[in-house]
């Protein structure tokens, strides 16, 4: 609410997390988005705020998504021996940089399977969370500014 800037440029920082926030590279998520956004000279604060996207509860699933996804475009046969160790050290709470290196361990046909697939959700999710989150902060600005006319609406003196 407190956000600041055009809404145009926050919801584009906002739609730029969620596309890092589906990229399997979850220690440096908000790396990316902030980097992208300040190429985009956007907001960096909701691009962050974006990348909450991906968090604990649906690792799993966006994780096995953008595999299942990425192998499918690539024609390759899934790994699921692979694929189910790096979702056991994520469950065991390992760091992230222990199944960072799980994934680039597996081979680069399947860090490649999980990159592309993430890729493409990534731009899946964030096209229409543009225009969601833009519609939101317009809604917000005009909120704001009526009730900053209320505030300053005073009646006359009789």
């Amino acid at each position: 609410m407190r956000l600041k800037g055009e809404p145009h440029e926050l919801a584009l920082g906002m739609a730029i997390g969620i596309f890092a926030g589906m990229m399997p590279i979850v220690p440096f998520q908000t790396a990316l988005a902030v980097s992208i956004a300040l190429f985009f000279k956007t907001s960096k604060i909701t691009a962050a705020l974006g990348t909450w996207v991906s968090n604990p509860l649906n690792w799993y699933f966006l994780y096995r998504y953008s595999y299942k996804l990425g192998a499918l475009i690539l024609g390759i046969r899934e790994q699921k021996a692979v694929f189910a160790s790096i979702i056991a050290a994520m469950r065991a709470g390992e760091e992230s940089m222990v199944v960072v290196g799980k994934i680039l361990g597996a081979g680069s046909t399947f860090v490649t399977a999980f990159l592309l697939g993430g890729f493409v959700m990534g731009i899946v999710f964030a096209t229409p969370a543009y225009f969601i989150f833009l519609k939101v902060f317009r809604s917000i600005r005009t909120w704001r500014r009526s009730r900053k006319e209320r505030k300053n609406w005073r009646v006359p003196d009789q």
